[in-house]
């Protein structure tokens, strides 16, 4: 099987562990073990006195029923038989894909977005059709261009919500509309609903599948919960999608791990606490951007609804990838080129990580733009 490479993933391989300001990243401020700790009010103690007593064997073949309870109450309708736990949001997914598409099968995904959502059903032979994203539309689907799309061969229509990399937010009216034109053709709708949580705004957007009986939402600990280091995700679907999901989790997945899923359940305990001092840093550190954008002449932007991301646009006679590499070679900045997802003359930031490495990446990215 061919596939194309994994643009954006091999651009953090080549520079992140390099970067002295790391602008580049996507998820909000990790936290460690002592802070998930103490803001769960547990004994630090005998928590982890509980865990160095556990055998160490595989564990909830299909995740351990206090994370799985801690993902339920991220959505509606949704009991532990409608999930299942993945190895990252990136495993999950890979393996919705894997389990749904044939070749010849129509995938409709947006675009920009994370490469795996049409590059995977591409690899497949796939007959994969996308969905471009413009400013001018702030970045939300075109309806009429989606109906266009799709036919009665139409297998997945892939979303992102909110979306990485624009940050730019469906709501939940737009979303029932996506929603009946999979109906229409009994497509399956992917979204991948990592950042989902991180809004603007008061309140948590709708999940896909608290609107369709087709639905499928795909989460993280990563992102939203600053949990990337458990390598921890999950698949929320109707049982049936669950169980087809299962049989081909068996060829590549025994369990997550049992540790990780440990810590991943204490954090979603306390999702609410977690939840406000990510809000928090994220809206916080977005109005400083702002502020930034506002004051240089040379970039613009769509200011983003939710997530952590944002497309920073330039006007300078350069490829993104150019302008990129000589701001982290000359000052250790760190962005994500606008052609990792198909787009030029723009670059990508991430804003959520702390505050300080922001407001000082962010003076150096104006220093870079003076030389040029």
């Amino acid at each position: 099987m061919k596939i194309k490479p994994f643009k954006v993933e091999q651009w953090m391989n080549e520079f992140e562990d390099d970067a002295v300001y790391n602008i580049g990243e996507t998820c909000v401020h990790s936290i460690t073990l002592n802070e998930l700790l103490e803001l769960s009010g547990e004994d630090s103690g005998e928590f982890m006195k509980g865990v160095l007593d556990k055998r160490l064997t595989y564990g909830h073949i299909s995740g351990a029923p206090e994370f799985k309870d801690g993902i339920c109450r991220l959505y509606e309708k949704m009991t532990p038989g409608n999930i299942l736990t993945t190895h990252g949001a990136i495993g999950a997914n890979h393996l919705v894909l894997y389990t749904l598409v044939e070749p010849e099968d129509r995938v409709i995904s947006v675009l920009p977005t994370y490469q795996q959502l049409y590059s995977i059903p591409e690899s497949f032979g796939a007959d994969v059709k996308l969905l471009k994203l413009r400013p001018e539309n702030n970045f939300l689907p075109d309806l009429g261009e989606l109906k266009g799309m799709v036919n009665n061969n139409t297998k997945v229509i892939c979303i992102n919500n909110p979306n990485n990399p624009s940050g730019a937010l469906i709501p939940e009216e737009m979303l029932r509309e996506i929603a009946e034109i999979a109906r229409s053709v009994d497509a399956y709708v992917l979204c991948d609903e990592v950042y989902r949580g991180l809004s603007q705004e008061e309140g948590c957007n709708k999940s896909i599948v608290d609107i369709y009986e087709k639905g499928i939402s795909v989460g993280s600990m990563s992102k939203v919960f600053s949990l990337a280091g458990l390598r921890l995700g999950w698949i929320a679907a109707s049982e049936d999608i669950i169980a087809k999901c299962f049989e081909h989790r068996d060829y590549n997945t025994i369990s997550c791990g049992m540790l990780d899923e440990v810590f991943a359940g204490l954090a979603l305990k306390n999702a609410d606490k977690l939840l406000e001092r990510n809000r928090s840093m994220v809206r916080r550190n977005l109005a400083i951007l702002d502020k930034w954008v506002s004051k240089e002449m040379h970039i613009s932007y769509i200011k983003p609804q939710a997530g952590t991301t944002a497309l920073l646009y330039y006007d300078f006679d350069m490829s993104s990838r150019e302008f990129c590499v000589k701001l982290m070679k000359k000052y250790g900045v760190l962005l994500t080129p606008g052609s990792c997802f198909k787009l030029e003359k723009c670059a990508r930031i991430g804003y959520a990580c702390s505050t300080e490495v922001l407001e000082e990446g962010l003076e150096k990215l104006s220093e870079y733009l003076k030389t040029l």
